[in-house]
C-alpha cells in the first residue's frame, strides 16, 4: 500500500490543525504495520515524544527463535551434551588443551582368565559354600522342671536356687537359672477312645472340666487312638475351639468289650449242642481271647514329634487319658522314651476303668497274654517327670486330676545349667535332684540324653 500524505492547510483555524495533527498521527503507524515498511518518524515539532512502547501486532507472527543444532544419529558420544549457538566446538577445545581422542593412551589389556575343571577349587583356595552352609552349635544347657511336696503331697513354695543341689553322673553341677514363675504350656491331650464304652461314656461327661484346666495363655492339640492314631485339632490357644472338638467326641462310642466270651452258643468255635459243634466233627474249644490293637506307643510318638516343633519357651506336656493298655504299636518304648528325654516333653496321665484298679501297679507281673495288660504308661510318667499317673474311678476324681496335672505343670520350680562333661556325647545321663531341707519329696525327670554337638 502507499502511504497517505495528510496535508494540512494552515490559514484554518486552530483547532482544525490540531484534529488534523492528530488523524495523521494514528493513521501513520497502523499503514506501516500493514505493508512491513518501516517510515521514518515525523518532525519533533509535529509528533511529540513518547516513553510506552509499541504493542506487538496482532496481524503476523513473532519472530522465530534461533533453531538448535540437532547432530545426526550416532556422531555424539554418551553423556555428551548437546551444543547450543555460541558454544566453543569442541574439537577447537581439544586443539587447545591437546586431550584429542588421538593422543589418548590406550586402556590396558584385560588379564588372562585362568578355569578350573567343573566341581573343583584352585589351589591354597578356601571353598566360599563351607562358611555359607556349615553351621556349627553346641547344646550345653539342661533345663529341669522340678515339683517339692512335703510327705502329705503338699507343694512347697519360697524355696531358692540355694536350696538345690544337682548332680548329672555323680558330678555336682552350678546352677545358671533359677525361676519359680510359670510357664505356658503346650500340651498334647492323647485320648484311647479304644476303652469299654462305659469307661468311655463316664470320660464324656468330663470334658468341660478338661477345656476348664487351661489358660489362655496355653496351646493345645488333640489326639485320638485305638487301632490308629489320628490328630483332631492342631494346636491353638482358642478354648472354644477345644470345646467344640470335645463335644464332637461325645458323638464316639467305646468297645463293648466286657468279659470275653469263651464258650456257649456265641463262643468263637460257632454254635453248639451238648458242646459239640453243629454240623461236624467233634472239635475241642479253644479259649482265644479276641486280640484288639491299642497303639499308645504310636499316639504318644505322634504328640512328641508334633510337640518338638513348638516354641522352647514353653513347657511341653503329653496328657494322656487311657486305661493304660499297649498292644500292636510299631514304636518301641526304648524309642518313644528317647524322643521324650531329648526334647524335654514330659507325659502325664489319667488312667481310668481296668487300669485304675489297685492291681494296676503289679500288672508288670502278670503280663496277661494278648491284652497289652502293663505298666508302661507309668514308666512314661516316671521317666520323664518323676510322678505317677492318677489312677481315678469316678466322674468327680477324674475332674480333680485335670486340675491337678495342669497346675503342677505349670506351677514348678525350674533349674538350668551348663553340664561340665563334654556334650559331644550322646549318651544317657542320670540326674539327682536333693534340697537342702528334710521330710521333702522332690519329683523330677531322671535323666536324659544329650544332643550331639553339631557340625
Amino acid at each position: 500500500m502507499v502511504p497517505v500524505n495528510v496535508k494540512a492547510t494552515w490559514t484554518s483555524t486552530w483547532g482544525k490543525r490540531v484534529a488534523l495533527v492528530i488523524v495523521g498521527a494514528l493513521a501513520v503507524p497502523s499503514l506501516q504495520a500493514q505493508s512491513g515498511q518501516t517510515q521514518s518518524p515525523p518532525p519533533a515539532a509535529s509528533q511529540p515524544a513518547q516513553d510506552i512502547p509499541d504493542a506487538p501486532s496482532t496481524v503476523q507472527p513473532p519472530a522465530p527463535k534461533p533453531a538448535i543444532p540437532v547432530p545426526p544419529p550416532g556422531t555424539n558420544r554418551p553423556n555428551e551434551p548437546i551444543p547450543f549457538p555460541g558454544d566453543q566446538p569442541k574439537q577447537a577445545n581439544e586443539a587447545t588443551q591437546g586431550t584429542s581422542d588421538a593422543d589418548k593412551p590406550a586402556p590396558p589389556p584385560m588379564p588372562p582368565v585362568e578355569t578350573v575343571p567343573p566341581g573343583s577349587l584352585p589351589r591354597n583356595q578356601i571353598n566360599p559354600k563351607q562358611d555359607l552352609y556349615t553351621i556349627s552349635t553346641t547344646v550345653n544347657f539342661v533345663s529341669l522342671p522340678v515339683m517339692v511336696r512335703y510327705s502329705d503331697g503338699r507343694p512347697v513354695d519360697g524355696l531358692l536356687a540355694r536350696d538345690f543341689t544337682v548332680k548329672e553322673n555323680g558330678k555336682p553341677q552350678t546352677l545358671t537359672y533359677f525361676t519359680s514363675d510359670p510357664f505356658e504350656l503346650s500340651v498334647a491331650i492323647v485320648l484311647d477312645i479304644g476303652m469299654a464304652d462305659v469307661a468311655l461314656q463316664k470320660i464324656n461327661q468330663t470334658y468341660s472340666s478338661l477345656a476348664g484346666a487351661f489358660s489362655p495363655y496355653d496351646e493345645v492339640a488333640l489326639y485320638t487312638y485305638s487301632s490308629t492314631v489320628s490328630q483332631v485339632t492342631d494346636f491353638s490357644g482358642k478354648p472354644a475351639r477345644l470345646t467344640a472338638a470335645l463335644n464332637e467326641m461325645k458323638l464316639v462310642s467305646g468297645h463293648n468289650n466286657g468279659p470275653p466270651v469263651m464258650g456257649g452258643p456265641l463262643g468263637p468255635q460257632g454254635p453248639s449242642v451238648n458242646g459239640l459243634p453243629v454240623g461236624g466233627p467233634p472239635v475241642a474249644p479253644v479259649s482265644t481271647p479276641p486280640r484288639e490293637a491299642h497303639v499308645m506307643n504310636d499316639a504318644i510318638l505322634r504328640a512328641a514329634l508334633d510337640l518338638s516343633k513348638r516354641e522352647r519357651t514353653r513347657r511341653k506336656v503329653i496328657f494322656v487319658i487311657s486305661d493304660g493298655r499297649e498292644l500292636g504299636s510299631k514304636a518301641s518304648y526304648s524309642g518313644v522314651l528317647h524322643l521324650l528325654q531329648t526334647r524335654d516333653i514330659q507325659v502325664r496321665a489319667v488312667v481310668v476303668d481296668s487300669g485304675a484298679l489297685p492291681i494296676y501297679k503289679q500288672l508288670d507281673k502278670l503280663h496277661i497274654p494278648d491284652q497289652g495288660r502293663t505298666n508302661l504308661l507309668t514308666k512314661y510318667v516316671w521317666a520323664t517327670c518323676g510322678g505317677t499317673p492318677y489312677p481315678e474311678l469316678s466322674r468327680n476324681a477324674i475332674e480333680d486330676a485335670y486340675a491337678q496335672i495342669t497346675n503342677e505343670a505349670r506351677n514348678q520350680y525350674t533349674l538350668g545349667y551348663s553340664p561340665t562333661a563334654a556334650t559331644g556325647s550322646s549318651a544317657y545321663r542320670n540326674i539327682e535332684i536333693l534340697v537342702d531341707k528334710k521330710n521333702l519329696k522332690v519329683a523330677a525327670k531322671q535323666g536324659y540324653y544329650a544332643i550331639p554337638q553339631a557340625h
